[in-house]
């Protein structure tokens, strides 16, 4: 019938549950589950799920747990089943003592939304304790003139259950002159008394020997013995008596074990033994025992043990005082204990977060409790955290915190933040706690990376090996992992003619740049390009850096000579009058160097000459000037080898070759080309062959001699003022290149008759008639005479 009982008192409990969900969803809500102490670990309490109206997996999904008033993890919650079962065996006495009913309190706490709902454990007693005396023996001295019907108070039992288990009964062991009476106090407890129902006479019997069996109502029931001793004495006519019923004392709860407490005084009239009184402690429980000591003689009452405001407040002390006679009187001494800020806050923390990603906004860090077991004052607490951080403190039910971030979090500003949470009481002195709690903050790809430099000049000497490291890129993330892992790679170039997959490579995981092929510096001088760097993040970011590289030059071109021209035709040979002064300008060595800079910085030097000193060359310009005046005696015909070097390390170098006539003047019909000259050689040589051939024939060399004067006075022209008709001439172009200056172009004709190959005319082309289109002013020359019969175009 009970257990039925039970059972319908849940039912109705459930369904007041449930009706109070379906009232409030978003408030605190509360049920009540009954189980019996001592019941085994993982019994089955309740289906927690279904009583909330929610899934197990919501509850998996909501990380629901349960958390304890006294931090005590009595319960344990099935995210699985959503089973709420024992995790430990409650003992009741031990959790309530003598309170009833015996109620264990508890949340049911749950996020996402953060959710709570109080619920209450209520124990159930079972009969495991029996009843005890906490005197084994009992004495008594009752004077044999006591009238029958006298009662005497008992020392009663101690019986940890409660209700139905508690103690219920009193019996004492069969005897002719007491017997037990049952009184119940205003505060339910029953005490025995024993009863005098016969007469006593110490002469006839002066001591009983009894014993008090105390009995409790449980199923089977449980007892409890002790031994009364009762001695009868001779008369006594008066009973001790207290100044007052009722003694008050406040005793402050760090009061040190040995410090007096009060002291009871009771006077007897009585003279002699009689008059002799004793104290004793009368139906004291045994915190009572445990805790203070009275001197039997004086009745000063002095603490045996510390005393504890947060586990017992109040103490009624019950003192008889006994006179020699075995009269006794007693009273009341009620201890009111004083709390003491002794117990410091105690933060419980029931979930904590320990990574939060940056970009997160207002976001639940942590859970948690305070508790202050003190009382008042001290017992009321303030919960705070540093002011320097972007957290705050959020109160929610009854003694739970939250602790959420303001705003979204920066972890490349800060990664990791110590939160200490401070919890101080308002007593004095204040007591506070700590707890601190690491946050890291997890990284977001919210950063691109970033190149050391916007833009990168590389230097790179031409001709160099393939494969060559010419430099390094290099960008950094402020983000942390994947998001920070940079790669490389090229852009296409911005020109679309520029080869740039053949020309340059990039480490895709350094940004080293490699050179793929060797480079000419003649070719390509300068180009440039862009490099993208990229994380790893997703989606990932990226960002672009300039590179520019410039092909160094080194010497590996040689000076090349313009004019005079080494084509294989035959040369042509400058002229210069005998009459001309010291610096005359016989002609322009004029050369080009492929390189740049000082690998292009050309001197001119005369390497070989027919006649040392006559001429001279310009080492800037390549000017060959004369040395000296000419003289009568100085060969008509002259060879010049002009070295062109260039400033390169090491230094290259070109010949050029000059051949220079010195004439009378310009108007002189007889001015062979080298042909010519080279045929008159050959001529004079098969002369020479004659001569000494005739001269062996004497006869013929008068004939000889006068067929060559002959030969010699044919071939003369007949007029020197031009020649008729147009005559093919060679313009050689030494317009200034490298480090030359001005520009000098010249036209040498000659006519190639049969009969001579004499010098026509020998024309300077004016600098100013543009050398990129000859072809353009073909026929259209004008003609100026100069001093020297010159015909000037």
């Amino acid at each position: 019938m009970e257990t039925r009982g039970v059972l319908a008192l849940r039912k109705r409990q459930v369904l007041i549950l449930f009706v109070l969900l379906g009232l409030s969803r978003a408030g605190p809500e509360s049920g009540r589950y009954f189980v019996a102490e001592e019941t085994e670990i993982g019994s089955f309490v309740a289906n927690l799920a279904r009583d909330l109206g929610l899934k197990a997996d919501q509850l998996s999904s909501r990380e629901a747990r349960v958390v304890s008033d006294d931090n005590k993890k009595h319960l344990h919650l099935d995210l699985l089943t959503g089973d709420l079962l024992l995790n430990e065996k409650l003992d009741r006495e031990e959790l309530c003592g003598s309170f009833e009913p015996c109620v264990v309190h508890f949340q049911v706490l749950m996020k996402n939304p953060l959710q709570f709902f109080r619920a209450e454990l209520h124990i159930k007693d079972i009969n495991d304790h029996s009843p005890t005396f906490l005197d084994k023996e009992i004495l008594l001295k009752i004077s044999e003139s006591t009238t029958i019907g006298t009662t005497f108070l008992m020392e009663s039992a101690q019986d940890l259950d409660v209700g139905s288990n508690s103690l219920q009964n009193y019996t004492i062991s069969s005897n002719s002159h007491f017997y037990i009476k049952i009184r119940e106090s205003s505060d339910g407890k029953i005490y025995p008394e024993l009863v005098l129902d016969k007469a006593l006479d110490h002469e006839e019997e002066p001591e009983f020997r009894l014993t008090l069996i105390a009995l409790d109502g449980g199923s089977p029931p449980r007892s409890g013995t002790t031994l009364v001793l009762i001695k009868v004495l001779d008369i006594n006519d008066n009973a001790p008596e207290f100044a007052q019923s009722l003694y008050e004392v406040q005793v402050p709860e760090d009061t040190p074990p040995g410090s007096r407490v009060t002291t009871i005084s009771a006077t007897d009239l009585d003279a002699g033994n009689y008059g002799k009184i004793s104290y004793t402690f009368f139906h004291a429980s045994e915190d009572i025992r445990k805790t203070f000591e009275i001197n039997s003689i004086s009745g000063e009452i002095n603490l045996k043990s510390h005393l504890d405001f947060e586990v017992i407040q109040t103490y009624t002390i019950n003192i008889q005082a006994t006179d020699g006679g075995g009269l006794s009187e007693k009273c009341t001494l009620l201890v009111k204990v004083i709390d003491i800020n002794d117990n410091p806050p105690e933060v419980t923390m029931s979930s904590v977060t320990n990574s939060i990603p940056e970009n997160a906004p207002e976001t639940l860090v942590a859970v948690f409790s305070v508790r202050d077991q003190d009382s008042g004052d001290n017992g009321r607490t303030v919960c705070s955290i540093q002011d320097d951080l972007p957290f705050f403190l959020k109160p929610t039910f009854k003694n739970f915190f939250t602790l959420v971030t303001e705003k979204a979090l920066d972890r490349e500003s800060t990664a990791e933040y110590n939160v200490t949470i401070t919890v101080t009481d308002l007593g004095t002195p204040r007591l506070k706690t700590q707890h601190s709690i690491t946050v890291r903050v997890s990284d977001v790809n919210d950063n691109a990376p970033t190149f050391t430099q916007t833009s990168y000049t590389l230097y790179v000497r031409e001709n160099n090996s393939p494969a060559l490291h010419i430099g390094s890129v290099s960008a950094t993330d402020r983000d942390s992992g994947p998001n920070a892992q940079v790669t490389y790679s090229l852009l296409p170039p911005q020109d679309a003619r520029l080869p740039l997959a053949s020309l340059v490579s990039v480490s895709a995981d350094h940004g080293q740049l490699f050179a793929l092929r060797a480079l000419d510096h003649e070719a390509l001088q300068a180009f440039e390009f862009r490099v993208r760097a990229a994380d790893a993040g997703s989606p990932a970011l990226s960002s672009e850096a300039l590179v520019r590289v410039l092909v160094l030059d080194d010497n590996d071109n040689a000076p090349s000579v313009l004019y005079p021209r080494h084509n294989g035709s035959a040369p042509c040979t400058e002229l210069v009058p005998r009459a001309a002064e010291a610096g005359y300008l016989v002609t322009k060595v004029v050369a080009v160097d492929g390189d740049s800079g000082q690998n292009a910085w050309l001197s001119y030097q005369l390497l070989k000459a027919t006649e040392p000193g006559l001429f001279g060359v310009w080492a800037h310009n390549g000017e060959v000037r004369t040395a000296r005046l000419l003289s009568e005696r100085d060969a008509p015909r002259h060879r010049l080898v002009v070295l062109v070097r260039d400033n390169g390390e090491p230094p290259r170098s070109a010949t050029a070759t000059l051949h220079v006539l010195l004439v009378d003047g310009f108007s002189q019909p007889y001015l062979p080309l080298p042909e010519a000259a080279r045929a008159r050689a050959q001529a004079d040589s098969l002369t020479v062959s004659l001569v000494v051939a005739l001269a062996a024939v004497s006869s013929l060399f008068l004939l000889s001699v006068l067929l060559f004067v002959a030969l010699r006075l044919c071939a003369r022209p007949r007029a020197a003022s031009g020649p008729e008709g147009h005559f093919p001439g060679h313009l050689v172009d030494v317009s200034g290149t490298g480090t030359l200056s001005q520009s000098y172009q010249y036209e040498v004709c000659v006519m190639g008759d049969s009969v001579s190959e004499e010098f026509k005319f020998l024309k300077p082309i004016i600098p100013n008639v543009s050398v990129q289109d000859p072809v353009k002013n073909t026929g259209e020359t004008a003609y100026i005479r100069n001093s020297f019969g010159f015909n000037i175009q």
